[in-house]
């Protein structure tokens, strides 16, 4: 079985067991989280939402919190000499999806 979430603003599919990585979430290491926000849950039967399937949640437990890997942003302007290079680090919450219930 399977499910399409919605969180931070992007879809994730996910089954049971899996180590999902999102935007931030308020929490400790440990504790659940609960998504009411599905779009769709497979599997044998198959259902869509229109947004969401009512009644349907996806419980999962934060695993660990901290900091994406680095991106590099430059910026430069041609004939100019003019450079600029900022590094930027996101905040990321790694999540295992624990049940899925419809």
């Amino acid at each position: 079985m399977y499910a399409v979430i919605k969180t931070g603003g992007k879809q994730y599919k996910v089954t049971e067991g899996d180590f999902l990585k999102v935007e931030k979430l308020v929490g400790e290491v440990g504790e659940s989280v609960e998504f009411a926000e599905v779009l769709m849950i497979g599997g044998e039967k198959i259902a869509i939402g229109a947004p969401i399937v009512a009644g349907a949640t996806v419980m999962a437990k934060i695993a660990a919190q901290g900091k994406d890997k680095k991106i590099l942003v430059f910026k430069s302007k041609r004939r100019k000499g003019t450079r600029k290079l900022r590094g930027h680090r996101q905040h990321k919450t790694v999540l295992k999806i624990e049940k899925i219930s419809a």
